[in-house]
């Protein structure tokens, strides 16, 4: 009869145990994750993202600015204190399945009424009117996981741990990021603020010229007001440049930590290289490589492991209690071994009856968050694939802008020089001039623009990709 009723306890633990088991899902499958990127075929699963940050970004003042808004930069000091804390919620879960131990030391002495029974008893056998009691005993209470539940917990706060850490390197890839596209649009106004001057010169030229051909009469006052408003206008972005310049500036020293000041640097934007191809892998590498898909795969690893504590809530739990020490009722013997010596041994099968209702809520609480935890990593791993794609796109299509607008400021430095010799020679207005000069200074400063789009868009990639915390 014990061997049959051994035999169906052992079963049907069996077949609780395996009921609660919670499948794992391989994370690229759980989220769909397509075998290319959009217009990019390839097999090689090497990327710019397995690259640290100071390989990456070469630049030295690029650098140097990263290198301290990594250990400066309040959003990063606040994730690692998000990290601490998760951390040492960790060591405590790991302590949950160790016994629970306390030791207790306690003298007690009692007056009981002479007209009690007790008083009455104790005038009678012992001669007292009162008794003491010493005790110093060890309490240990310790839970056996027999379905596993504690170590669910243990799990739920390691992912959780894991996820604050991940949502750390997502907090500093993104800082990185900033930095570098901070930097790369101070290049760009430089440059502009250079091609600036440089048109105001070139624009100084030509009114002086035209003011030379109204003393001769060869001109009316209309293209001396012409010229010198032409003057204005190139003159006006020089003070809208710099401010531009300041501001950025500001924003790069708060960015690395410090109060706003200016910002060293020796490169010009039209050094900086860019390449037509940079590695991208396979889409299945970001669930790996991006530390914001990882702290959602931890969030779902979270959610998954706390359906699995709901679910075994609702089982028996054993735990077993033991008490032992020393005890006496005199003082003078106390200690006295072994004579003094007690202990007991108390195990309990504890199961909920009337709390089964709140413990059914529970779980289907749990699987509504594990159900959004998995609509989020989806969600995330979606986005990630759409940032790639669109970085690769945008970096395909500014290569062309490139070209092309290289190719139209050098066309129009070609005009401005034919305009300045035509006009020299009576061949051409000023009203030519002035247009063939306002077209170059625009061109030049879109070139800019477009250059610095293409830094910016390698850094999207960069990050994209899951570049940036190494």
């Amino acid at each position: 009869m014990n061997n049959k009723l051994l035999y169906s306890l052992s079963a049907s633990s069996i077949l609780l145990l395996a009921a609660c088991k919670m499948p794992r899902i391989p994370a690229a499958e759980l989220a769909n994750v397509p075998a290319q990127y959009n217009r990019v075929q390839t097999t090689d699963s090497s990327s710019i993202a397995d690259l640290g940050w100071n390989e990456f970004f070469t630049d030295p003042a690029l650098q140097r600015l990263i290198r301290d808004g990594i250990q400066y930069n309040y959003d990063l000091q606040l994730a690692l204190k998000r990290v601490e804390a998760s951390q040492t919620q960790l060591r405590q879960a790991k302590l949950l399945q160790l016994p629970v131990v306390n030791a207790a030391i306690t003298a007690q002495s009692s007056h009981p009424s002479k007209n009690s029974l007790n008083g009455i008893s104790l005038n009678t056998f012992l001669g007292q009117t009162h008794i003491e009691d010493y005790n110093a005993a060890f309490n240990l209470s310790w839970e056996a996981d027999i379905w596993g539940k504690l170590r669910l917990k243990k799990e739920a706060a390691l992912s959780a741990y894991l996820q604050t850490y991940e949502a750390q390197r997502a907090v500093q890839t993104q800082i990185v990021a900033a930095i570098a596209q901070g930097y790369y649009n101070l290049l760009m106004l430089d440059e502009q603020l250079s091609v600036a001057h440089s048109n105001l010169l070139l624009n100084d030229t030509t009114l002086t010229f035209t003011k030379l051909q109204w003393d001769a009469g060869m001109v009316s006052s209309l293209a001396v007001q012409q010229a010198e408003s032409q003057k204005q206008s190139v003159a006006i972005l020089i003070p809208q440049l710099e401010s531009a310049i300041a501001v950025q500036e500001h924003a790069l020293s708060i960015l690395t930590g410090k109060m706003p000041d200016s910002v060293y640097r020796e490169t010009k934007l039209s050094e900086m290289h860019v390449n037509e191809q940079y590695a991208t892998g396979v889409p299945a590498g970001l669930v790996s490589r991006r530390p914001d898909v990882r702290a959602q795969e931890m969030a779902l690893r979270r959610a998954n492991a706390q359906v699995g504590v709901a679910q075994r809530e609702m089982y028996p739990s054993l735990t077993i209690t033991a008490v032992g020490g020393l005890n006496s009722f005199k003082s003078s013997n106390w200690f006295e071994i072994p004579a003094s010596l007690f202990g007991n041994v108390v195990g309990g099968l504890t199961s909920p009856v009337f709390q089964r209702g709140a413990l059914k809520a529970n779980l289907a609480l749990a699987k509504n968050q594990r159900e959004q935890a998995v609509l989020s990593f989806r969600q995330t791993v979606l986005q990630a694939v759409g940032d790639v794609s669109d970085a690769l796109v945008q970096h395909d299509k500014l290569r062309e802008q490139a070209l092309i607008a290289t190719a139209q400021v050098m066309t129009l430095k070609t005009a401005i020089r034919n305009a300045q010799l035509l006009y020299q020679s009576g061949m051409a207005n000023y009203l030519e001039v002035m247009t063939v000069q306002g077209n170059a200074l625009q061109a030049e400063l879109n070139l800019a623009l477009v250059r610095r789009q293409q830094l910016s868009t390698v850094v999207d990639l960069y990050r994209a990709l899951g570049g940036g915390w190494k």
